[in-house]
Order: structure tokens, then C-alpha cells, then sequence
């Protein structure tokens, strides 16, 4: 079945691009999504009217695209992961965390799915992460790794279980003096009641 794309559909075209599709990828899919159109006559027609305007969109996304990748072809970002021994990390770096990461270091919106990670990332280093940011425009970013010493992780958190443990400690005590002060008052007025009589 043919159909008129009416946005860019990754690995198959692009906005006015006619392509072949099976009835059910169609009817399914590219139709009740709003991706596409049937190729009939009239449709066919009022693409070749819309030639001009869909052609100056692709310019500027084009444009917007190389720009973009201007800013982000050779830069650097830097990803903290927990890491154990021997630089090996606990899980991986995942293309949501690079894209956080890319945010953060260079100011630029970069939607996860065009991250192409191809393997995770499970070691301490410097990878290089290609990022796919229109059609056939790409963009090769430094991913730098590092990673926060399991050992310090835990000494920090002992640290601070040690904190919480003196400051239930003292709060006992000050409990317990507070009870001990009263038993004597009592006992204290028990005695000049019995001395009264």
C-alpha cells in the first residue's frame, strides 16, 4: 500500500516522501497516528501543491539540525556513575543519563532515542557517542566517565549512620534525665508529706 508521509518517520522517509508499506502497518499504525495519508489522486495532488512549503521546512530543519551539531560534534560531557572495583560500574550509563548529562554541560535539548549508544557503557573512561539529530546528520559526542568510590560512598554513610546514632544516643539520655528528675521531685515531696504529719 502507498502512502504520503506527513512527518518524518525514522528509517523510512521523511515529510511528503511516497513509500510502500504493508496494508496493515498503514491502517494500523501510520494512519490512526497521524504519520501519514493514503496515496490516492487527490492526495497525490495536493502534495505536488504543498512541494514548495514542505521543501522550506526541510531547509530550516536541515539548517536548525547542522547548527546543532556545530555545538555538539567534539564536546565533552561528564557522566557520575557509582563505580566498585577495578573501574567496573554498577549497572551502566544509559542514553536518558547521557542526555541529562548533554543538558546540563551544554545547554542543549538532545531527545534520548537519537542517542546511539550501541553497547552500554559498564567501565570508568572516555567513549565516544554518536547522536543521530536529523535523517542522516550526526553528531559525535565525548562521554567521560567517573565514578564515585564505593568506599567513600560507605565511609560517608557510616559517617552519617554514627551522626544519627550519637544524636538518638544524647536524645535518650536527655529523655532519661528528664525521668530521673522527676522520680526525685516526687520522692522529694513524698518525704515533706511524711515529715508534715
Amino acid at each position: 500500500m502507498k502512502v504520503i508521509l506527513l512527518k518524518e518517520l525514522r528509517g523510512r522517509g521523511g515529510e511528503g516522501d511516497i513509500i510502500e508499506v504493508s496494508r496493515g502497518f498503514a491502517n494500523n499504525y501510520l494512519l490512526t497516528q497521524g504519520y501519514a495519508v493514503q496515496a490516492t489522486p487527490g492526495n497525490l495532488k495536493q502534495l505536488e501543491q504543498r512541494k514548495r512549503n514542505i521543501e522550506k521546512r526541510e531547509e530550516v530543519r536541515i539548517a536548525d539540525a547542522n547548527a546543532l551539531v556545530e555545538k555538539l560534534n567534539g564536546a565533552t560531557v561528564k557522566v557520575d556513575a557509582q563505580v566498585g572495583e577495578e573501574g567496573q560500574l554498577f549497572g551502566s550509563v544509559t542514553a536518558p543519563m547521557i542526555a541529562d548529562a548533554i543538558k546540563d554541560a551544554l545547554d542543549v535539548e538532545v531527545d534520548r532515542r537519537r542517542i546511539e549508544l550501541g553497547k552500554p557503557i559498564k567501565q570508568v573512561g572516555a567513549y565516544p557517542v554518536d547522536i543521530n539529530v536529523y535523517r542522516t546528520i550526526k553528531a559525535t559526542v565525548n562521554v567521560v566517565i567517573e565514578g564515585d568510590d564505593v568506599a567513600e560512598a560507605e565511609a560517608a554513610a557510616d559517617a552519617a549512620g554514627e551522626a544519627v546514632a550519637d544524636a538518638i544516643e544524647a536524645e535518650v539520655e536527655a529523655v532519661a534525665a528528664e525521668v530521673v528528675a522527676a522520680d526525685v521531685a516526687e520522692q522529694v515531696e513524698e518525704a515533706l508529706e511524711t515529715e508534715s504529719e
